[in-house]
């Protein structure tokens, strides 16, 4: 383990939020969430000192692991992504039905800048982009929002 890292401490800090974020991102998978947070965990504690910002690394690694299991999901069930995760989502409520109309991106950008309360900058930092690229992830998931929330209510 990293001597400048301590991994139980971010854990602490930072892995309930990174958890609920990834599996906001893969529309309710807990077992996709489970799976690449503690990869990403591996991979840093792998990597030692060559991670600079665990937080912001622990997130990029947690996001790709999640979107290539959730590809290789869809692939195994001859469907797309978003058709496999209507087809696996066990929760079935109006949120996580309204989340999947959503893409990833615009899920995490959602759920961590609003149930986190994180500002743009740090959003922008733990996804590994820009603000401009968060704030229009935001504008966007807004709108697909309220399209998607005027529908359920028909």
């Amino acid at each position: 383990m990293s001597p400048d890292h301590d991994y139980e401490a971010v854990w602490r800090d930072a892995g309930p939020t990174l958890w609920r974020a990834v599996r906001a991102y893969a529309g309710g998978r807990e077992d996709v969430a489970d799976d690449a947070v503690a990869e990403a965990f591996a991979r840093a504690i792998a990597r030692g000192d060559d991670v600079r910002d665990p937080v912001a690394y622990l997130y990029r690694v947690a996001f790709r692991v999640a979107a290539a299991e959730l590809k290789r999901l869809a692939g195994a069930n001859g469907t797309g992504t978003a058709e496999a995760l209507a087809m696996i989502a066990e929760d079935g409520s109006d949120v996580w039905r309204t989340l999947l109309a959503l893409p990833p991106d615009q899920r995490a950008v959602l759920y961590l800048f609003y149930r986190a309360d994180l500002p743009v900058k740090d959003v922008a930092r733990l996804m590994g982009t820009s603000g401009a690229a968060v704030r229009m992830q935001l504008v966007r998931g807004r709108r697909r929002l309220a399209i998607v929330m005027r529908e359920y209510e028909r």
